[in-house]
């Protein structure tokens, strides 16, 4: 058993249960939950091991965190031959009034020094809340570690009276792209109906609402109005795929 080694503090303790937690996601064939349980795990019984005086304990406990390691190991192994073969799948299900998805917590994890382009494809981009999410979607793009040089927005038109508030908003939003280096590629279509996210790492977000999945904030004053990880969601599925061969949309 995860305990069967370690004492009884606090420290011990946490890093049993997150190890068991590992354990049982894997079990579960929850491989990515199941890998950040053990990485988290393995720090927190390395700690351990620091504070353990006792011979025999240090030996055991090391050959219990190498055991870990092994699996950490295969499970990662495992994640990457999916990711090659274009079968890795995640899903994340946020709730009715959850916090804490803000796209930086969302896609911070999929962005990296390689990502240069990037696909969007999101029919609801036209009144000014939903420019505004587009705004700072790519505000969280331009930001390191990527190096973004071309975004492409595939979106319907606005027909109504939004049709010059819609295309002026993203003028100007291509504006100041341009000025930070990057470009912006905008697409309408009439037909256009599936929401999806594509970077050229390989990664593919698909969000049942898109990019406009928060709520609107109690008032211009209150907690979430700025930070988006406090500001309430409605209920919505992501689902997150991987395909070496990203293809544009």
């Amino acid at each position: 058993m995860a305990g069967s080694l370690l004492g009884q503090d606090s420290g011990s303790s946490a890093a049993v249960t997150v190890i068991k937690r590992a354990l049982e996601l894997e079990s579960e064939s929850r491989y990515p939950q199941a890998l950040v349980c053990y990485q988290e795990g393995i720090d927190m019984l390395l700690q351990v091991l620091k504070g353990t005086k006792d011979v025999t304990k240090k030996c055991n406990l090391r050959k219990r965190i190498s055991d870990y390691m092994d699996r950490a190991e295969n499970i990662k192994k495992y994640l990457d031959q999916e990711k090659e073969a274009g079968k890795y799948h995640k899903q994340i299900k946020i709730e009715e009034n959850a916090t804490g998805f803000s796209y930086e917590s969302l896609f911070q994890e999929y962005l990296n020094e390689t990502v240069t382009e990037v696909w969007i494809e999101d029919p609801y981009i036209r009144h000014t809340h939903q420019l505004y999410n587009f705004l700072r979607f790519c505000e969280m793009l331009v930001k390191r570690p990527c190096k973004i040089k071309t975004i492409h927005l595939l979106t319907s038109l606005d027909e109504g009276s939004g049709k010059e508030q819609q295309s002026s908003g993203l003028e100007e939003i291509r504006e100041s792209l341009r000025n930070h280096g990057v470009q912006l590629e905008l697409e309408y279509s009439s037909v256009i109906h599936d929401r999806e996210i594509r970077f050229n790492n390989g990664w593919m977000i698909k969000i049942g609402r898109g990019l406009d999945y928060f709520k609107k904030p109690q008032s211009r004053f209150s907690l979430g109005y700025c930070d988006f990880d406090l500001r309430p969601c409605h209920e919505t599925t992501v689902d997150i795929f991987h395909n070496k061969h990203t293809q544009k949309i």
